[in-house]
């Protein structure tokens, strides 16, 4: 027999516990969590609570360190979150199930656990933030848009469900929609990152790169008491506008004093950290020895394959820093693909697989299996997850390999690419200086300085 709920979150959402002095933490997980902040950790103060959903939350953090330590840690707290499940209310049995699914690998599962839940329980957004984070990380754009419209009636008064709408448009390349919500949920709350970053997005996206700059920077002053994902993935977006507009000096500080060292040793840390010093030199900018101090850290993943996205880029990182251990996780990456959750099993071996080998053999210069093996993965990235500007970092490697190979089928190739690029991003000079280096090999005049007048 269910007990009756003892009382309610922040969000209006009934919760079952032992212990009502937990319920300032378990606010503290629900909005930390909607808001990118770090005080979600401070539900782990209440880990003595055996109430199921404090439990499930405890074991939503572990498996968030996204690292091969991650299921065991959570274990215990969901065995103790389901040991009490019974005594729960539905909705915080279905994310007791939704967590649990996550962690033996079901991502198709949790994922429709949480679009019934968005259904159900249109302010639980805790459930309906992770639920996106599934679909994002699985390529599947349209299933977070429906996850945000579904609670969209319910909860239009919370400033974060308009920062999670505007993203959900964004990666379904809605544009005009995902500037309106962003807008909106800024208007309410200034300081809503979520926001920022998905209009960032935006911008980047339509080439308003001045204008994108100045709208980061003019926000930056609200990212204080944020988890460092968001911290330093915000200010990465303000490092790729400052890279576009030529801006290499500041971009590296930046990553200096900004991106890498917050906190080294979390996952979303470092794919950030190799993503922009690998967009540093594929734009001409020396970044010296950065490359060697972020591969000690890289050398802990050999094992972890909790996300292809991931693996991808600790595998150039490390090949990049000249580690040997590019070689061992690229082993790695081969034997675990086959075997891999059957839910995410084809973007680990028709995706991953074929880009590793790619990536690892632009690391050590080998344009020609670096452009056929990322020529066989780009048709098919976005099952691997990630955003349109993360992704972008593999589209800009086989940009390289086709220049570096410099033959007139793959010059060929790498104008087609670079000129829609450019067509969308005047303002990049990146871009244009990128295109004139092929103009000029292909024989053609610098058509991204402006177009000649016809015969």
């Amino acid at each position: 027999m269910r007990s009756a709920p003892s009382a309610t979150d922040s969000l209006g959402n009934p919760v079952t516990l032992a212990d009502t002095a937990s319920l300032p933490r378990v606010d503290d997980f629900v909005e930390g969590f909607i808001s990118c902040e770090a005080r979600a950790v401070d539900v782990l103060a209440a880990a003595e609570d055996p109430s199921p959903i404090v439990q499930a939350y405890c074991a939503t953090l572990h498996l968030f360190a996204e690292s091969r330590d991650a299921v065991a840690n959570a274990r215990p707290f969901l065995a103790r979150a389901r040991a009490g499940a019974a005594q729960a209310t539905s909705r915080e049995q279905r994310y007791i199930a939704a967590i649990e699914a996550w962690a033996e690998g079901d991502i198709a599962r949790a994922i429709a656990l949480h679009h019934a839940q968005a259904r159900e329980h249109p302010r639980d957004l805790a459930s309906l933030k992770l639920g996106q984070y599934h679909c994002f990380n699985t390529g599947d754009c349209p299933g977070m848009l429906r996850l945000a419209l579904a609670a969209l009636p319910a909860a239009a008064d919370v400033p974060y469900l308009h920062g999670m709408l505007a993203f959900g448009y964004e990666q379904c390349h809605l544009m005009r929609e995902a500037e309106a919500s962003a807008r909106r949920a800024i208007a309410m709350e200034r300081k809503e990152p979520w926001a920022h970053h998905a209009l960032g997005h935006v911008m980047l996206t339509e080439g308003r790169l001045s204008e994108g700059l100045d709208f980061m920077q003019g926000v930056s002053d609200t990212w204080v008491g944020l988890n460092s994902f968001m911290v330093t993935h915000n200010w990465w977006h303000v490092a790729l506008f400052l890279i576009d507009l030529g801006r290499d000096a500041e971009a590296l500080a930046v990553y200096d004093e900004r991106v890498w060292g917050v906190v080294k040793d979390y996952s979303q840390d470092q794919i950030g950290a190799v993503s922009l010093l690998a967009r540093f030199e594929l734009a001409g900018i020396d970044v010296g020895a950065r490359w060697q101090d972020l591969g000690g850290y890289l050398a802990q993943r050999l094992d972890d394959h909790v996300l292809p996205f991931l693996d991808l880029q600790y595998l150039y990182g490390l090949a990049r820093a000249g580690r040997p251990e590019a070689d061992t996780l690229l082993r790695h990456i081969d034997a675990f693909a086959p075997q891999a959750p059957a839910s995410t099993r084809a973007a680990w071996t028709r995706v991953c697989v074929p880009a590793a080998h790619g990536l690892l053999a632009h690391a050590r210069g080998d344009f020609a299996t670096a452009a056929e093996g990322l020529g066989i993965a780009l048709p098919r990235l976005v099952e691997i997850g990630g955003s349109h500007a993360q992704r972008d970092l593999f589209e800009q490697v086989y940009l390289d390999a086709l220049i570096r190979i410099g033959s007139e089928s793959a010059l060929a190739g790498a104008q087609g690419i670079l000129q829609q690029q450019l067509n969308g991003q005047p303002e990049s000079l990146r871009l244009r200086r990128q295109a004139d280096t092929v103009y000029a090999r292909l024989g053609l005049p610098a058509f991204s300085a402006g177009r000649p007048a016809p015969a």
